[in-house]
C-alpha cells in the first residue's frame, strides 16, 4: 500500500476534514507539550471507536507505526513520534472519542480513549463521587485512558496510581495479526464492529456488566504509603505491580475502553497552609501524618520557595483563567495556542516564542493573584506545604501542626486561600515552560526529573555536588510531599551540556535508592527498566506500536526475526478474544 493510498483509505473512513496530512496541520500532534517531536504520514482523528477500529486495521495492513494519543498532555514525549523510524508513522488522535458511561451508580466508570479527567470530574460531581486524580492533569485535559496507560499517579495520597485490570484493545501478535481483546467483563457481542458499535451507542445492559472479574484501582496503595519505614518507594512507573495489559503500557496497545473505580468525595475538608525553614520538621510532620492520624490526609503538596516565585509569576495567566473561567475552557486554550505556535513556526519573520512571550507581557500586567497570607509565608519560609484532610480530623492535624512546625508555622486556609494556593502550585509544571521560553538567553534547558524517593527518606531535600549546582540557573521543586514523589525541574545555565547534567543527576538518584521516573512514565526521556521493557515486548513484539518508548528498539520486531516479517503484508484478523483479565 503506498501513502497516497493509505491517505485515501483513511479519508474515506474519518472524512477529509479528520485525516491530516499538511506538515502545519499536524505539527500539534507531533509535538509535545515540554519534550518530543518527529514526523508522520498522517494524523487520523475517527468520531467513533468502529471508525478508530477501521483506520487501525488499515494502518497495520499497510505495515505502519501506530502512535495512539489524547490531549498531548504529557511532560516526557512519549504520545508523538520522537526522531527517525524505520517506518511511516500514523498518529491516531481519539480527542474525539469522549464518552463515559457510569456504571453501578456511579461506583465505576467506563470511559473512551478521549474521556478527560476533567469530564469525568464534572460528571461525577452530582453523585458525590470524584475521579482517582483531580484539578492536576484535569486542568490541561489530561485523558483518563492516558493516565492508565502511563501509571499516572496524582496529589490524592489514597489513591495510588491509577491501575486497571478492565480494558478493551487491540494487540498485534507476533504473526503480524490485529486482534481485539476484551477484558472489560462486560458482554458486548461477538465482532468487533458489533462490540465497538454498542460501546458508540452507549448500549451497555447493567445485567451484562460482571463483578469480581479483576481489580479497577491500586486498592492496595493506603497501605502502602503508611510504610514509612520502607527502603522503597510507594509507587513509581516501573513497579511490576502496576503493569497489567493496559495498565503501564504506554502505547503499546491501542486501548478503546477501560473500566475504573471512583472514589467518594471527602466531606469537609480543611486546607493548611505551613512554611518552615528546616526540613527535619517537614519529615517529622510527613512520618506523623501517615502513621498517626486516624483517617489519610487528602493530599499534601509540597512547593519550594523558588518555585512559588515561577509559578507566582510566569504561571499567573493561567491561574486567574482557572480562577476567573474555570477548568472548562482550559483544553480548548492550549490546543488553539498549540494552532498558533504552529502556524507562527513557518513565519521566519516572527520571534521563537511568540505567543509565549505575548501572553507573559499580558500576564505581567495582571493583578496579584495570590491571597496576602500566601505572600507573608512566601518571605518568611523557604518551604511550603499545602495539606489537605479530611473534617473528622481537622483538630487532630492541628495538635500536630503545633508541635512540628509551632503556632507561628501554619495556618488553616479559607475557601479562596485554598483555591488559589493549589492552582498556584498545579500552575507550577506550565510555569516551568513558560520561563525557559521567555528566557531563551538564560536557560539552556530544562531538565526536568520526576522521582519516587524511599518511603523511609528523611534526608528527601537535596544537596548537589557544587560542580553540578555551579550549571544550574534555577532550581524548581515541587510534588506530592506524603507520597514522597517530588517533581524537580532545573533551568540549566546557557552552554551547560544537558545529557552530561542528566547523567549525573540519574547516577546521584541511584545512589539513594530512588526510582525514576514515578508517575510521567518514560517516554522518550528516560530508559525504561528490565520489568517495563519486558511488558512493552510482551503486549507488543512485532514493536509496532509507539516504537523507541523507553529508548528501546525503533526496529521493527526490535531488530530480530519474527512471524510477520516473513507475510507479504501484515494480516489482519477479525478475531475478538474474551477471557478473563491476564490469560
Amino acid at each position: 500500500m503506498t501513502r497516497k493510498e493509505l491517505v485515501a483509505g483513511v479519508k474515506a473512513i474519518v472524512g477529509g476534514a479528520h485525516c491530516l496530512v499538511d506538515a502545519r496541520q499536524t505539527e500539534r500532534f507531533r509535538k509535545g507539550f515540554r519534550a518530543g517531536e518527529g514526523e508522520a504520514a498522517l494524523v487520523a482523528i475517527p468520531g467513533t471507536l468502529v471508525e478508530m477500529w477501521k483506520v487501525l486495521k488499515l494502518a497495520i495492513e499497510a505495515d505502519c507505526i501506530v502512535i495512539m494519543q489524547a490531549a498531548n498532555t504529557g511532560l516526557t514525549g512519549g504520545s508523538t513520534p520522537y526522531g527517525a523510524y524505520d517506518r511511516d508513522v500514523v498518529i491516531i488522535s481519539t480527542l474525539r472519542l469522549d464518552r463515559i458511561d457510569i456504571l453501578d451508580g456511579g461506583r465505576q466508570i467506563l470511559s473512551q480513549p478521549g474521556g478527560t479527567l476533567f469530564a469525568l470530574e464534572t460528571l461525577l460531581k452530582p453523585l458525590g463521587r470524584q475521579p482517582h486524580s483531580v484539578i492536576g492533569s484535569s486542568c490541561i485535559g489530561a485523558s483518563i485512558i492516558g493516565g492508565v496507560c502511563n501509571n499516572s499517579g496524582g496529589a490524592l495520597v489514597r489513591h495510588g496510581p491509577v491501575y486497571s485490570e478492565l480494558s478493551l484493545y487491540a494487540e498485534r501478535t507476533a504473526s503480524g495479526e490485529l486482534r481485539l481483546v476484551n477484558h472489560l467483563g462486560i458482554d458486548l457481542g461477538e465482532t468487533a464492529e458489533e462490540m465497538l458499535g454498542r460501546l458508540d451507542r452507549g448500549a451497555i445492559d447493567p445485567s451484562t456488566v460482571r463483578s469480581g472479574t479483576g481489580r479497577a484501582s491500586d486498592d492496595g496503595y493506603a497501605k502502602r504509603v503508611r510504610d514509612v519505614d520502607a527502603a522503597t518507594p510507594a509507587r513509581f512507573n516501573a513497579d511490576p505491580r502496576g503493569l497489567f495489559e493496559s495498565s503501564g503500557s504506554a502505547g503499546k496497545v491501542a486501548v478503546f475502553a477501560v473500566r475504573l473505580d471512583t472514589f467518594p468525595v471527602v466531606a469537609e475538608p480543611t486546607v493548611f497552609y505551613i512554611g518552615t525553614n528546616d526540613t527535619a520538621e517537614l519529615t517529622t510532620l510527613r512520618r506523623r501524618l501517615l502513621t498517626e492520624l486516624s483517617e489519610l490526609p487528602i493530599s499534601g503538596e509540597y512547593m519550594h520557595r523558588d518555585c512559588f516565585d515561577i509559578a507566582r509569576r510566569f504561571g499567573k495567566d493561567v491561574l486567574l483563567m482557572i480562577h476567573w473561567l474555570g477548568t472548562a475552557r482550559l483544553p480548548m486554550f492550549f490546543a488553539a495556542k498549540g494552532s498558533i505556535d504552529a502556524w507562527l513556526g513557518g513565519k521566519r519573520f516572527f520571534p521563537k516564542n511568540l505567543t509565549d512571550r505575548l501572553l507573559q507581557t499580558i500576564a505581567d500586567l495582571l493583578p496579584e493573584a495570590l491571597p496576602k497570607r500566601l505572600l507573608d509565608f512566601r518571605e518568611k519560609f523557604e518551604h511550603h506545604l499545602i495539606l489537605n484532610v479530611p473534617g473528622s480530623v481537622a483538630q487532630e492535624t492541628r495538635a500536630m501542626l503545633d508541635v512540628t512546625v509551632g503556632p507561628g508555622g501554619w495556618f488553616a486556609c479559607d475557601a479562596m486561600e485554598a483555591k488559589k494556593a493549589m492552582l498556584n502550585r498545579f500552575a507550577a509544571a506550565g510555569a516551568t515552560v513558560r520561563y525557559a521560553a521567555v528566557r531563551p538567553e538564560e536557560v539552556e534547558d530544562i531538565l526536568a526529573l520526576d522521582i519516587a524517593l524511599r518511603r523511609d527518606d528523611r534526608d528527601w531535600f537535596e544537596t548537589l555536588p557544587p560542580d553540578v549546582d555551579a550549571q544550574i540557573g534555577r532550581k524548581i521543586y515541587y510534588g506530592h510531599f506524603l507520597c514522597h514523589v517530588l517533581h524537580q525541574d532545573y533551568a540549566l545555565k546557557k552552554g551547560t551540556d544537558a545529557a552530561a547534567i542528566k547523567a549525573r543527576m540519574l547516577e546521584i538518584l541511584d545512589e539513594r535508592g530512588a526510582e525514576y521516573p514515578a508517575e510521567h512514565n518514560v517516554g522518550h526521556i528516560y530508559r525504561a527498566k528490565p520489568a517495563l521493557a519486558e511488558h512493552y515486548r510482551a503486549l507488543d513484539p512485532t514493536n509496532s506500536f509507539n516504537p523507541g518508548i523507553g529508548k528501546t528498539s525503533r526496529e521493527k520486531c526490535y531488530g530480530s526475526a519474527c512471524d510477520c516479517q516473513a507475510a507479504p503484508s501484515a494480516r489482519i484478523a477479525e478475531e475478538v478474544v474474551e477471557t478473563a483479565p491476564g490469560e
